[in-house]
């Protein structure tokens, strides 16, 4: 049972969101948040799996509370909530620890998988509108020193990385290398493991932050 928490600070799209999560026989919302400072205590109280986020929030942005509760140990994952007009903080959110962000006009199957997936800890939200917004907001931060532990990637590795800085699935990516789905995931394993990283949502920041993949004009 994957166990959620919402945090929007509109009534009628917090219980919306839980509403349609308690439709699956695989979820259960475990507690409501109207703001970021209640999103960080009912997440240290109930211990969920997956954080729905929403960005703009009164008493504390959904930022920092991301930060927050991603700097915890063993912390739940993070989908950040997001409309068109509030894209400018999807980067600032992946950094501060969100696992990746899904639309609120989304419709509520594409909600369903993206709580699983980010509940597997197995791969970032990747449309193509995810990679392009990566791509865009990473353009508009200056390029930081390659991290030296770059330079412990294996080709392969650093291959696999570049891929999943794309937007690439495991398996898309054992598609377009000719490998087992299996030997992806353990490439991608390692890759964390290198760089010190949780998920693939910061290896994607990581990639493009340090110019390992250049945004594409």
């Amino acid at each position: 049972m994957i166990r959620t928490l919402v945090a929007d600070d509109q009534e009628v799209v917090r219980e919306g969101f839980a509403a349609l999560l308690d439709t699956q026989d695989d979820m259960t919302v475990v507690a409501r948040a109207a703001d970021g400072a209640e999103a960080v205590a009912l997440t240290a109280e109930h211990g969920p799996d997956v954080v729905l986020m929403d960005v703009r929030m009164p008493e504390l942005d959904g930022i920092e509370a991301t930060r927050q509760i991603a700097d915890a140990d063993d912390g739940p994952r993070i989908l950040i909530l997001t409309t068109f007009d509030l894209d400018d903080y999807v980067y600032d959110a992946l950094q501060a620890g969100a696992s990746g962000f899904l639309l609120k006009d989304a419709p509520a199957e594409t909600l369903f998988e993206a709580v699983r997936v980010i509940a597997s800890g197995e791969a970032l939200l990747a449309p193509a509108i995810t990679r392009r917004l990566i791509a865009e907001f990473a353009r508009l931060r200056p390029r930081q020193v390659r991290p030296e532990a770059l330079s412990e990637l294996t080709p392969r590795e650093t291959e696999i990385l570049e891929l999943v800085a794309e937007g690439l699935s495991n398996g898309e990516i054992a598609g377009r290398l000719v490998l087992s789905d299996e030997t992806v995931k353990t490439h991608v394993s390692h890759v964390l493991r290198k760089l010190g990283l949780r998920d693939r949502a910061q290896a994607v920041v990581v990639a493009y932050e340090s110019g390992l993949v250049v945004p594409r004009a």
